[in-house]
């Protein structure tokens, strides 16, 4: 059974950093395409950042440049080092993966097949 489960949310002041993490088990496939979403209180759910094959990345226009995403696949374990927050990126943030092998840095949340059960982060001015 597949199972994504988030870590690393928290409460920080605007400016500061923080740095999630997904830990994904019950794949057997050899490619697993990932991503994190992330839904404010009042907004639909929208895309942060997504991997690509070859290492490459995707990330929405508001949180290029501040976030980054990573995976360690030996840990199967994804990633979201966020930097210089600002109180807009408050939001429930979730994990999501899909097996693979082609993985497109997509940011449209239908396209994975499974989610994790979110970490809140909250910025403060």
């Amino acid at each position: 059974q597949v199972q994504l489960v988030e870590s690393g949310g928290g409460s920080v002041q605007a400016g500061g950093s923080l740095r999630l993490s997904c830990a994904a088990s019950g794949y057997t496939d050899a490619i697993v395409c990932m991503g994190w979403f992330r839904q404010a209180p009042g907004k639909t759910i929208e895309g942060v950042a997504a991997g690509r094959n070859g290492g490459g990345s995707a990330y929405a226009d508001s949180v290029r440049g501040r976030f980054t995403i990573s995976k360690d696949d030996a840990k199967n374990t994804l990633y979201l080092q966020m930097n210089s927050l600002r109180p807009e990126d408050t939001a429930i943030y979730y994990c999501a993966a899909r097996p693979g092998p082609f993985c497109t840095g997509s940011l449209i949340s239908t396209w994975y097949r499974a989610w994790g059960q979110g970490t809140q982060v909250t910025v403060s001015t």
